[in-house]
C-alpha cells in the first residue's frame, strides 16, 4: 500500500465521477458547442454570483490569465511572499505578462490592508511601475492551509478600490476555506474581480480549474486562454468530474480537515518534531530535528511506502485528501508514533 500525502492532486476519481464523465454530452468547446462544459461554466457563476466562468486546464494557466487581463507589460502587482503566482508559476507573471511582483511579508502567506497600504504608499512617478493588481491565495498553500480572515479581505478589497488595482482570488483550496470558515461562495464572488477556482486538489477531479469574473473579463480571458493554448475540443468529459466534484465533494472535505488535525496532534507529542504549524484545513507543515534534517525523514518515510514532499527552508508538508483512507491514516499515525 502506497500512501501517498504529497498532495491532494494525486486522488484519482471515484467510481460515480467516472461514470458521470463517460456519459457526458460533448461537442467542440471552441465553438462553445460543448455543452456539459456550458453546464460546469454556467454552475460556477450562479454557486459564486458572478456573470461569467470559464473552464482551463490548470489553476496556473487561470492565474496567468487573470493577471494578463488585468495588466500591462511593465506594471506591478501585489502579493503575499508566499505566493503561488509568485512562486509556483514558472516566473509566468513576468514571462506571459511583463509585470513585476511587489511583494508583502505577510503571515502563513497572507497580509493585512494596513501591509499593502504601506506598499502602495509612495512614489507613482514614471521612474516607478504602474500598480494595477493584488493577489490573494486561499487558503494558503505554503502558508500550510491558512485561511484570510473575511473581514481583513473586505479592508484590501475597499483599499483596492480606493487606488485603482484589481482584485484576484487564487483560490486553489477555496472550497476548503469555505467549509473551515463556514462561509459561502457568494461572499467571494461579491468582494472579487476574479477568482480562480481548482477541481483537481481537494475535489477530486483529474483535471481542471474555472476563471470567474464578469463578462467583459472572461470575453478577454477567452483570448488570452488560446494565446496560451488552452483552447480545448470535447473537454465536457472533464467538465462532467468538475459539475460532480461540486455537486458531492464539497462538504467532506471537513473529513480531510479532521485527519489533518489528528495527524498535527501526533506530531506535537513526538520529540523529534520541532514545530507544526497551525492547521486549519488538510496541509500539515512540520519541522523535523536537525539531528534528523527533513530529507532523512522524508526518504526514510519513503521506505515505509508513505510519501511526503518537502517546502524548502526545513519544511515537511502532509496533504490529506479524499483518496487517504481511514486504514491509511491509522498506519500513517502508527508509523509517526514509532519513528
Amino acid at each position: 500500500m502506497i500512501i501517498d500525502l504529497i498532495s491532494d492532486t494525486v486522488t484519482k476519481p471515484t467510481p460515480k465521477m467516472l461514470e458521470s464523465m463517460i456519459n457526458a454530452k460533448v461537442g467542440d468547446d471552441v465553438f462553445k458547442m460543448d455543452s456539459t462544459t456550458n453546464e460546469l461554466q454556467k454552475k460556477a457563476a450562479a454557486m459564486f454570483g458572478m456573470e461569467d466562468a470559464l473552464f482551463f486546464p490548470s489553476g496556473t494557466m487561470a492565474n496567468q490569465t487573470a493577471i494578463k487581463l488585468h495588466t500591462q507589460p511593465g506594471d506591478k502587482l501585489f502579493c503575499d511572499k508566499y505566493a503561488h503566482v509568485y512562486n509556483y508559476e514558472g516566473g509566468g507573471a513576468a514571462f506571459n505578462s511583463g509585470v513585476t511582483c511587489k511583494l508583502i511579508n505577510g503571515d502563513r502567506g497572507m497580509f493585512t490592508a494596513r501591509q499593502l497600504q504601506e506598499v502602495i504608499s509612495g512614489r507613482s512617478d514614471i521612474h516607478v511601475p504602474y500598480s494595477s493588481l493584488v493577489c490573494i491565495e486561499n487558503t494558503t498553500n505554503k502558508g500550510g492551509g491558512a485561511c484570510w480572515d473575511f473581514s481583513e479581505l473586505k479592508k484590501i478589497q475597499n483599499l483596492s478600490k480606493q487606488n485603482n488595482l484589481a482584485f484576484h482570488l487564487d483560490g486553489a483550496r477555496l472550497f476548503n476555506a469555505l467549509v473551515a470558515k463556514n462561509e459561502s461562495p457568494k461572499q467571494y464572488g461579491a468582494l472579487f474581480d476574479t477568482i480562480s477556482i481548482c477541481l483537481s486538489k481537494g475535489l477530486g477531479a483529474p483535471i481542471g480549474s474555472i476563471l470567474l469574473g464578469s463578462k467583459v473579463h472572461i470575453a478577454k480571458a477567452l483570448r488570452i486562454r488560446k494565446l496560451l493554448g488552452g483552447a480545448m475540443r470535447q473537454v465536457g468529459f472533464l467538465a462532467a468530474a468538475g459539475i460532480y466534484a461540486l455537486d458531492n465533494h464539497i462538504e467532506r472535505l471537513a473529513e480531510d480537515h479532521k485527519k489533518a488535525k489528528e495527524i498535527g496532534c501526533v506530531l506535537e507529542e513526538v520529540t523529534y518534531v520541532i514545530k507544526v504549524e497551525k492547521i486549519e484545513t488538510n496541509i500539515v507543515i512540520f519541522y523535523v530535528d536537525d539531528k534528523i534534517g527533513d530529507t532523512n525523514f522524508i526518504q526514510k518515510m519513503a521506505a515505509k511506502n508513505i510519501l511526503l514532499t518537502p517546502m524548502g527552508e526545513g519544511k515537511i508538508r502532509i496533504v490529506t485528501h479524499l483518496n487517504y483512507t481511514n486504514e491509511m491514516h491509522e498506519i500513517l499515525l502508527k508509523e509517526l508514533k514509532n519513528f
